[in-house]
Protein backbone atom coordinates (compact mmCIF):
# COMPACT_ATOMS: atom_id res chain seq x y z
CA UNK A 1 0.00 0.00 0.00
CA UNK A 2 1.32 3.22 -1.24
CA UNK A 3 1.28 6.15 1.65
CA UNK A 4 -0.62 8.67 0.91
CA UNK A 5 0.95 12.15 -0.20
CA UNK A 6 0.71 15.40 1.74
CA UNK A 7 -1.41 16.93 -1.19
CA UNK A 8 -3.58 14.06 -1.49
CA UNK A 9 -3.89 14.21 2.62
CA UNK A 10 -5.03 18.43 1.80
CA UNK A 11 -7.48 17.38 -0.59
CA UNK A 12 -9.22 14.78 2.01
CA UNK A 13 -9.35 17.88 4.03
CA UNK A 14 -10.69 20.56 1.89
CA UNK A 15 -13.30 17.31 0.02
CA UNK A 16 -14.24 17.10 3.52
CA UNK A 17 -15.04 20.54 4.76
CA UNK A 18 -16.44 21.38 1.68
CA UNK A 19 -19.18 18.60 2.53
CA UNK A 20 -21.83 20.24 4.83
CA UNK A 21 -22.44 18.03 8.02
CA UNK A 22 -23.95 19.98 11.08
CA UNK A 23 -25.19 17.25 13.44
CA UNK A 24 -27.86 14.87 12.23
CA UNK A 25 -27.46 15.49 8.91
CA UNK A 26 -23.74 13.81 8.24
CA UNK A 27 -24.65 11.18 5.56
CA UNK A 28 -22.91 12.43 2.77
CA UNK A 29 -19.54 13.67 4.29
CA UNK A 30 -19.61 10.23 6.17
CA UNK A 31 -19.93 7.87 2.75
CA UNK A 32 -16.86 10.69 1.34
CA UNK A 33 -14.88 9.64 4.30
CA UNK A 34 -15.88 6.37 4.00
CA UNK A 35 -15.14 6.06 0.15
CA UNK A 36 -11.69 7.78 1.00
CA UNK A 37 -10.65 4.91 3.04
CA UNK A 38 -11.62 2.14 1.28
CA UNK A 39 -9.68 3.62 -1.83
CA UNK A 40 -6.65 4.06 0.43
CA UNK A 41 -6.73 0.46 1.29
CA UNK A 42 -8.16 0.42 4.97
CA UNK A 43 -8.83 -3.53 5.62
CA UNK A 44 -12.34 -2.49 6.37
CA UNK A 45 -14.23 0.67 6.26
CA UNK A 46 -18.08 1.35 6.41
CA UNK A 47 -20.94 2.97 7.64
CA UNK A 48 -22.32 1.79 11.00
CA UNK A 49 -25.89 1.58 12.76
CA UNK A 50 -25.65 4.87 13.93
CA UNK A 51 -24.16 6.56 11.06
CA UNK A 52 -20.84 6.77 11.95
CA UNK A 53 -17.86 6.65 9.59
CA UNK A 54 -15.77 3.76 10.19
CA UNK A 55 -12.28 2.45 8.90
CA UNK A 56 -10.20 -0.43 10.42
CA UNK A 57 -6.71 -1.51 9.24
CA UNK A 58 -4.28 -4.29 11.14
CA UNK A 59 -6.17 -7.55 13.09
CA UNK A 60 -4.16 -7.62 16.14
CA UNK A 61 -5.04 -8.74 19.56
CA UNK A 62 -4.35 -4.77 20.92
CA UNK A 63 -7.03 -1.81 19.74
CA UNK A 64 -5.95 1.23 19.18
CA UNK A 65 -9.68 3.73 18.71
CA UNK A 66 -9.13 7.32 17.23
CA UNK A 67 -12.59 8.45 17.87
CA UNK A 68 -13.23 12.20 16.36
CA UNK A 69 -16.35 14.11 14.93
CA UNK A 70 -17.52 14.29 11.48
CA UNK A 71 -20.70 16.62 12.38
CA UNK A 72 -20.22 20.61 12.71
CA UNK A 73 -21.53 23.31 14.38
CA UNK A 74 -24.56 25.49 12.81
CA UNK A 75 -23.53 27.49 9.37
CA UNK A 76 -21.50 27.19 6.33
CA UNK A 77 -19.22 30.18 5.79
CA UNK A 78 -17.52 29.85 2.37
CA UNK A 79 -14.91 27.37 1.90
CA UNK A 80 -11.75 28.68 0.45
CA UNK A 81 -7.81 28.88 0.80
CA UNK A 82 -6.03 31.82 1.38
CA UNK A 83 -2.38 30.45 0.83
CA UNK A 84 -1.64 27.86 3.35
CA UNK A 85 -4.67 28.84 5.31
CA UNK A 86 -8.10 26.69 4.60
CA UNK A 87 -10.97 27.99 5.51
CA UNK A 88 -14.08 26.30 6.15
CA UNK A 89 -16.66 24.96 8.81
CA UNK A 90 -14.95 22.02 10.60
CA UNK A 91 -11.62 22.93 9.16
CA UNK A 92 -10.73 23.13 12.88
CA UNK A 93 -13.86 21.48 15.03
CA UNK A 94 -13.20 18.62 13.76
CA UNK A 95 -12.51 17.65 10.67
CA UNK A 96 -9.33 18.28 10.97
CA UNK A 97 -7.99 16.45 13.24
CA UNK A 98 -10.41 13.28 11.71
CA UNK A 99 -8.63 13.81 8.47
CA UNK A 100 -5.59 13.74 10.48
CA UNK A 101 -6.01 10.54 11.81
CA UNK A 102 -7.50 8.57 8.83
CA UNK A 103 -4.23 9.92 6.61
CA UNK A 104 -1.91 8.74 9.53
CA UNK A 105 -3.77 4.94 9.90
CA UNK A 106 -3.30 4.93 6.13
CA UNK A 107 0.46 6.03 6.58
CA UNK A 108 1.41 3.97 9.30
CA UNK A 109 3.50 0.93 9.40
CA UNK A 110 1.49 -0.58 12.21
CA UNK A 111 2.80 -3.27 14.30
CA UNK A 112 1.66 -6.76 13.26
CA UNK A 113 -0.23 -7.04 17.21
CA UNK A 114 -2.36 -3.19 16.66
CA UNK A 115 -5.58 -2.67 14.91
CA UNK A 116 -6.19 0.77 14.61
CA UNK A 117 -10.00 1.90 14.45
CA UNK A 118 -11.19 5.17 12.80
CA UNK A 119 -14.29 6.44 13.84
CA UNK A 120 -16.20 9.67 12.52
CA UNK A 121 -19.22 9.94 14.89
CA UNK A 122 -22.01 11.89 14.47
CA UNK A 123 -23.85 14.65 16.94
CA UNK A 124 -20.59 15.50 19.13
CA UNK A 125 -21.48 18.79 18.26
CA UNK A 126 -25.49 17.82 19.83
CA UNK A 127 -26.00 17.13 23.45
CA UNK A 128 -26.62 13.82 22.53
CA UNK A 129 -23.83 12.66 20.84
CA UNK A 130 -25.44 9.75 19.45
CA UNK A 131 -21.85 8.59 17.61
CA UNK A 132 -19.91 7.95 20.82
CA UNK A 133 -22.32 6.39 22.73
CA UNK A 134 -22.79 3.87 20.01
CA UNK A 135 -19.10 3.51 19.18
CA UNK A 136 -18.38 2.80 22.96
CA UNK A 137 -20.65 -0.19 22.95
CA UNK A 138 -18.81 -1.92 19.97
CA UNK A 139 -15.43 -1.59 20.64
CA UNK A 140 -12.97 -2.10 24.14
CA UNK A 141 -9.67 -0.54 23.12
CA UNK A 142 -6.63 -0.54 24.70
CA UNK A 143 -5.83 3.12 23.81
CA UNK A 144 -8.18 6.18 22.76
CA UNK A 145 -7.37 9.20 21.15
CA UNK A 146 -9.89 11.71 21.12
CA UNK A 147 -10.07 14.23 17.89
CA UNK A 148 -10.70 17.45 18.62
CA UNK A 149 -8.12 20.82 18.08
CA UNK A 150 -5.34 21.67 20.19
CA UNK A 151 -2.58 22.73 18.26
CA UNK A 152 -0.13 19.84 16.99
CA UNK A 153 2.19 20.13 19.85
CA UNK A 154 0.09 20.25 22.50
CA UNK A 155 -1.94 17.39 24.19
CA UNK A 156 -5.70 17.65 25.95
CA UNK A 157 -5.77 15.63 29.24
CA UNK A 158 -9.00 16.70 30.65
CA UNK A 159 -12.42 18.39 29.57
CA UNK A 160 -14.90 19.85 32.08
CA UNK A 161 -18.45 18.02 32.50
CA UNK A 162 -21.86 19.45 31.30
CA UNK A 163 -25.57 20.49 32.53
CA UNK A 164 -27.91 21.92 30.62
CA UNK A 165 -31.23 23.06 32.33
CA UNK A 166 -34.44 23.76 30.48
CA UNK A 167 -36.16 26.11 32.75
CA UNK A 168 -40.51 27.36 31.89
CA UNK A 169 -42.95 28.98 33.42
CA UNK A 170 -47.02 29.69 32.18
CA UNK A 171 -49.15 31.72 33.56
CA UNK A 172 -51.84 34.24 33.88
CA UNK A 173 -50.75 37.66 32.26
CA UNK A 174 -50.71 40.98 34.01
CA UNK A 175 -50.70 44.50 32.86
CA UNK A 176 -47.37 46.42 32.26
CA UNK A 177 -48.11 49.07 34.71
CA UNK A 178 -49.11 46.81 37.69
CA UNK A 179 -46.98 44.74 40.53
CA UNK A 180 -46.90 41.23 39.40
CA UNK A 181 -43.45 40.33 37.53
CA UNK A 182 -43.85 39.11 33.70
CA UNK A 183 -42.70 36.14 32.46
CA UNK A 184 -39.54 37.43 31.23
CA UNK A 185 -38.76 39.16 34.57
CA UNK A 186 -39.22 35.62 36.58
CA UNK A 187 -36.67 34.22 34.32
CA UNK A 188 -34.11 36.50 34.65
CA UNK A 189 -34.87 36.16 38.63
CA UNK A 190 -34.17 32.76 38.47
CA UNK A 191 -30.72 33.36 36.29
CA UNK A 192 -29.18 35.74 38.73
CA UNK A 193 -30.12 33.05 41.53
CA UNK A 194 -28.19 30.75 39.60
CA UNK A 195 -25.27 33.05 38.85
CA UNK A 196 -25.37 34.34 42.46
CA UNK A 197 -24.71 31.12 43.83
CA UNK A 198 -22.26 29.97 41.13
CA UNK A 199 -19.90 32.77 41.99
CA UNK A 200 -20.22 31.77 45.75
CA UNK A 201 -19.30 28.23 44.97
CA UNK A 202 -16.02 29.75 42.80
CA UNK A 203 -15.33 32.31 45.40
CA UNK A 204 -11.30 31.57 46.41
CA UNK A 205 -11.44 29.53 43.00
CA UNK A 206 -8.19 30.07 41.27
CA UNK A 207 -8.30 27.88 38.38
CA UNK A 208 -10.90 28.23 35.42
CA UNK A 209 -10.96 24.03 35.54
CA UNK A 210 -12.07 23.83 38.92
CA UNK A 211 -14.69 26.64 38.46
CA UNK A 212 -18.70 25.88 38.41
CA UNK A 213 -18.99 27.66 34.75
CA UNK A 214 -23.20 28.87 34.10
CA UNK A 215 -24.11 30.71 30.96
CA UNK A 216 -27.22 31.41 29.60
CA UNK A 217 -28.09 30.32 26.73
CA UNK A 218 -31.51 30.94 25.35
CA UNK A 219 -34.16 33.32 26.54
CA UNK A 220 -37.84 34.03 24.55
CA UNK A 221 -41.76 34.33 25.69
CA UNK A 222 -44.48 34.57 24.15
CA UNK A 223 -48.42 34.72 24.24
CA UNK A 224 -51.43 32.03 24.51
CA UNK A 225 -54.59 33.27 24.95
CA UNK A 226 -54.83 34.61 28.50
CA UNK A 227 -51.44 33.21 29.56
CA UNK A 228 -47.41 34.07 29.24
CA UNK A 229 -44.73 31.94 28.58
CA UNK A 230 -41.03 31.80 29.34
CA UNK A 231 -38.76 29.58 28.38
CA UNK A 232 -34.66 29.41 29.11
CA UNK A 233 -31.90 27.36 28.81
CA UNK A 234 -29.37 27.44 31.81
CA UNK A 235 -25.81 25.93 30.92
CA UNK A 236 -22.86 24.80 33.16
CA UNK A 237 -19.51 23.69 32.59
CA UNK A 238 -18.57 21.28 35.47
CA UNK A 239 -15.22 20.71 37.21
CA UNK A 240 -14.63 17.46 38.57
CA UNK A 241 -16.21 16.21 41.02
CA UNK A 242 -19.16 17.99 40.76
CA UNK A 243 -22.40 15.57 39.17
CA UNK A 244 -24.70 16.96 36.84
CA UNK A 245 -28.14 14.90 39.33
CA UNK A 246 -26.64 16.50 42.17
CA UNK A 247 -26.13 20.20 40.63
CA UNK A 248 -29.82 20.03 39.63
CA UNK A 249 -31.05 19.94 42.81
CA UNK A 250 -29.17 22.64 43.47
CA UNK A 251 -31.34 24.87 41.59
CA UNK A 252 -34.94 23.78 42.55
CA UNK A 253 -37.44 26.46 40.57
CA UNK A 254 -39.77 28.78 42.18
CA UNK A 255 -42.96 30.45 41.45
CA UNK A 256 -44.74 27.49 39.39
CA UNK A 257 -41.78 27.26 36.89
CA UNK A 258 -40.46 24.30 36.01
CA UNK A 259 -36.80 23.06 35.10
CA UNK A 260 -36.23 19.71 33.35
CA UNK A 261 -32.29 18.58 32.76
CA UNK A 262 -30.62 17.28 29.56
CA UNK A 263 -27.33 16.73 28.63
CA UNK A 264 -25.29 15.76 31.82
CA UNK A 265 -21.87 14.75 31.42
CA UNK A 266 -19.32 14.43 34.09
CA UNK A 267 -15.79 16.23 34.11
CA UNK A 268 -12.91 13.73 32.58
CA UNK A 269 -8.97 14.13 33.49
CA UNK A 270 -6.68 11.17 31.92
CA UNK A 271 -3.36 10.40 32.97
CA UNK A 272 -0.27 12.25 31.95
CA UNK A 273 2.31 9.44 32.15
CA UNK A 274 0.34 7.19 30.33
CA UNK A 275 2.20 5.17 27.73
CA UNK A 276 0.00 6.87 25.18
CA UNK A 277 0.86 10.05 26.73
CA UNK A 278 4.35 9.41 26.82
CA UNK A 279 4.72 8.45 22.71
CA UNK A 280 2.80 11.21 22.33
CA UNK A 281 5.27 13.26 24.14
CA UNK A 282 8.29 11.60 21.95
CA UNK A 283 6.68 12.36 19.03
CA UNK A 284 6.33 15.77 19.44
CA UNK A 285 9.70 16.51 20.19
CA UNK A 286 10.74 14.03 17.29
CA UNK A 287 9.03 16.15 14.82
CA UNK A 288 10.36 19.65 16.07
CA UNK A 289 8.16 20.40 19.13
CA UNK A 290 7.82 20.87 22.79
CA UNK A 291 4.77 19.13 23.88
CA UNK A 292 2.36 20.76 26.60
CA UNK A 293 -0.68 19.21 28.06
CA UNK A 294 -3.98 21.25 28.59
CA UNK A 295 -7.25 21.37 30.13
CA UNK A 296 -10.22 22.31 28.12
CA UNK A 297 -13.36 24.03 29.65
CA UNK A 298 -15.92 22.42 27.06
CA UNK A 299 -16.83 18.98 26.55
CA UNK A 300 -16.16 16.14 23.55
CA UNK A 301 -16.43 12.78 23.29
CA UNK A 302 -13.96 11.87 25.85
CA UNK A 303 -16.19 12.42 28.56
CA UNK A 304 -18.81 9.78 27.33
CA UNK A 305 -16.39 7.00 26.25
CA UNK A 306 -13.58 7.94 29.12
CA UNK A 307 -16.07 6.04 32.01
CA UNK A 308 -16.87 3.29 29.66
CA UNK A 309 -13.67 2.33 27.88
CA UNK A 310 -11.38 3.31 31.49
CA UNK A 311 -8.19 2.73 29.13
CA UNK A 312 -5.55 5.65 28.12
CA UNK A 313 -7.32 8.25 26.70
CA UNK A 314 -6.46 11.87 25.39
CA UNK A 315 -7.56 13.85 22.91
CA UNK A 316 -5.30 15.75 20.15
CA UNK A 317 -5.47 17.38 16.91
CA UNK A 318 -4.06 20.53 14.62
CA UNK A 319 -5.58 23.67 14.73
CA UNK A 320 -6.20 26.28 16.85
CA UNK A 321 -9.92 26.30 19.28
CA UNK A 322 -10.40 29.24 19.71
CA UNK A 323 -11.66 29.55 16.07
CA UNK A 324 -14.32 27.19 16.52
CA UNK A 325 -17.41 27.42 15.41
CA UNK A 326 -16.53 31.04 14.42
CA UNK A 327 -17.01 32.51 11.20
CA UNK A 328 -13.46 32.62 10.53
CA UNK A 329 -12.91 28.79 11.18
CA UNK A 330 -9.39 27.83 9.28
CA UNK A 331 -6.86 25.53 9.83
CA UNK A 332 -3.10 25.95 9.16
CA UNK A 333 -2.33 23.47 6.33
CA UNK A 334 1.44 22.74 7.54
CA UNK A 335 0.38 22.37 10.79
CA UNK A 336 -2.26 19.51 9.94
CA UNK A 337 0.81 17.74 8.12
CA UNK A 338 2.76 18.23 11.32
CA UNK A 339 0.00 16.37 13.22
CA UNK A 340 -0.28 13.64 10.75
CA UNK A 341 3.62 13.27 11.27
CA UNK A 342 3.01 12.64 14.79
CA UNK A 343 -0.08 10.74 14.69
CA UNK A 344 2.13 8.31 12.31
CA UNK A 345 4.83 8.02 14.77
CA UNK A 346 2.61 7.47 17.83
CA UNK A 347 1.03 4.82 15.45
CA UNK A 348 4.27 3.09 14.69
CA UNK A 349 5.80 3.19 18.15
CA UNK A 350 2.62 1.74 19.86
Amino acid sequence: MTPVSDCRAEQLLHDLVAIASPSRHESKAATHLVAWMRAQGYDEAFIDDAGNAVGIRGAGSRQIALLGHIDTFAGFPPVRQAGRRLYGRGAVDAKGPLCAFAAAVQRAKLPDDLQVVVIGAVEEEAATSRGARYAATQYQPDYCVIGEPSAWDRITMGYKGRLLLDWTWRGGLSHSAGQEPSPAERAVVYWQRVKEACDEINAGIGSIFARLDPSLRDIHTWQEGVDGIAEMTVGFRLPPGVDPRELTERFPPADGATISARGGELACQSERNSPLSREFRRAIRSCGGAPRFVYKTGTSDMNVVAPLWNCPILAYGPGDSTLDHTPQEHIDLEEYLRAIAVLTTVLQAL
